[in-house]
């Protein structure tokens, strides 16, 4: 009789549990299939970048990130979006005022794009894909406007090349959101699920996919209409949910209740936990300042860490945890910390044990700095962070004012300690030709050997 390996075994399990269809093959130590490119020794870092006057274009700034060099921490050039881009503005383009937003990479690490958040607000391109085979000297490729959706954020690859894209708004920034599907060649190919939630909360921010078990997870943040475009504002609508897919159907399998429906946390930010043989993710609540964790599988969100007790001060009462990355390894995540008129915050937490997550060191950035973005380097020795989250000012009704100091930091990653780089000193305010802007999504790549 032929012994069956415990990865069928698993396989099977899995699939039972979740009905999904999987190979025995599928499973590997290091196998969420996101088909994100890892460059170990990167050199060269990306900041998708808007002017803050909106006079001039919206761009990527290519900074020198080798350790070793002269011009380290510098920016070697910036490569701004074509005039030609449409507008429904008059005398304008749609070059501009996109409010550049979160960043992805293609699997072979030869494609970068960038979203605009708020690009609904100009009739403009809402996906800006660049070509940068060589990282140091990206080429525009195209813009897209896809249908039936708003709000562009995160970018997942897929291992094919393309992308699924989270826009928390439909074609009137309201609910339902959309997933959007692009190719290895940058086309439009699909806006996902063909029949969205009616629970009238499906506004996705973050998304997590594993290819290799037929699983995408979403979460849903806030409703951005009631932050742009509703007389007064209306008042900020949260979400509190994280959704199940099935991958292969693009469609939605389960919904998942996150924190209080009473007072949703805002699950901002959701990745699925590598090597977790029951496919567990963690997701954050900006409103309450906690991590939870996701069963994907049970269909249960439990909060793990509480930010309030070793954060929470007189003067920053709101933690406001935002973005998040994991190591590949699956045993530590960094978390920025957004505060509001206080220091804002890059947290470490030992997460070996997902049901207890262990607080390890942070790094405080100064007052006001507002960190949102950030990215591990492939060797995960360090980590870029940015200081920029979001100005309404696009819109007369725009409630979200939280500027930062637009300044990019890296933190070394040092026996569980995070230690701030001195040697890299990047100001947007200041090192911009064109004047000061805001940095916001970024990604680090190499270069070397191909210029």
């Amino acid at each position: 009789m032929r012994k069956t390996s415990l990865v069928s075994v698993h396989a099977a399990v899995a699939a039972a549990l979740f009905g999904f269809s999987l190979s025995p093959e599928a499973r590997s130590d290091d196998d969420r299939g996101h088909g994100k490119a890892r460059h170990l020794g990167d050199d060269t870092l990306l900041v998708w970048a808007g002017d803050k006057a909106h006079r001039s274009p919206d761009f990527v700034a290519v900074v020198d990130f080798e350790r070793t060099s002269p011009t380290y921490g510098k920016v070697l050039r910036t490569v701004p979006l074509p005039l030609s881009l449409p507008t429904s503005v008059p005398n304008s383009t749609g070059a501009l005022g996109n409010e550049p937003h979160h960043v992805g990479v293609s699997s072979d690490g030869r494609t970068f794009v960038g979203g605009g958040l708020l690009s609904v607000l100009r009739g403009q391109d809402q996906a800006f894909f660049f070509d940068i085979t060589n990282p140091r000297f990206p080429k525009f490729l195209k813009a897209d406007n896809p249908p039936n959706a708003s709000i562009a954020d995160e970018f997942e690859p897929l291992s094919n090349g393309g992308f699924l894209t989270t826009f928390m708004g439909g074609p009137s920034g309201s609910q339902p959101g959309r997933v959007v599907e692009y190719d290895a060649h940058n086309n439009y190919v699909q806006t996902w699920p063909l029949s969205p939630p009616t629970d009238g909360t499906f506004n996705p921010h973050g998304i997590a996919v594993d290819e290799r078990h037929n699983l995408i997870v979403t979460s849903d943040f806030i409703c951005p209409a009631h932050t742009l475009l509703v007389p007064g504002g209306g008042g900020a609508q949260f979400r509190g949910s994280v959704r199940v897919w099935d991958l292969a159907k693009r469609t939605i399998v389960k919904t998942i209740p996150v924190g209080d429906p009473a007072s949703p946390p805002g699950t901002i930010n959701v990745e699925l936990i590598p090597n977790d043989r029951r496919l567990r993710a963690f997701v954050s609540g900006v409103n309450d300042g906690k991590l939870y964790l996701v069963d994907t599988h049970a269909g249960t969100a439990a909060p793990v860490f509480d930010f309030n007790p070793d954060f929470k001060t007189a003067e920053a009462p709101n933690v406001w945890p935002h973005l998040f990355r994991i190591n590949r390894a699956g045993s530590r995540l960094f978390i920025t910390l957004n505060y509001a008129g206080a220091d804002g915050k890059v947290v470490l937490l030992n997460i070996e044990d997902p049901e207890h997550p262990k607080l390890l060191s942070f790094a405080e950035l100064g007052k006001n700095s507002g960190p949102h973005y950030l990215t591990l380097s492939g060797d995960e020795d360090r980590v870029v962070v940015s200081d920029y989250f979001l100005v309404e000012d696009l819109s007369p009704n725009g409630v979200v004012q939280i500027e930062g100091d637009h300044k990019v930091h890296v933190l070394n990653v040092e026996r569980d300690r995070l230690v701030r780089d001195a040697r890299f000193d990047l100001e947007f305010d200041r090192d911009i030709p064109t004047g000061p802007a805001r940095p916001h999504g970024l990604a680090l790549l190499r270069a070397k050997g191909q210029e």
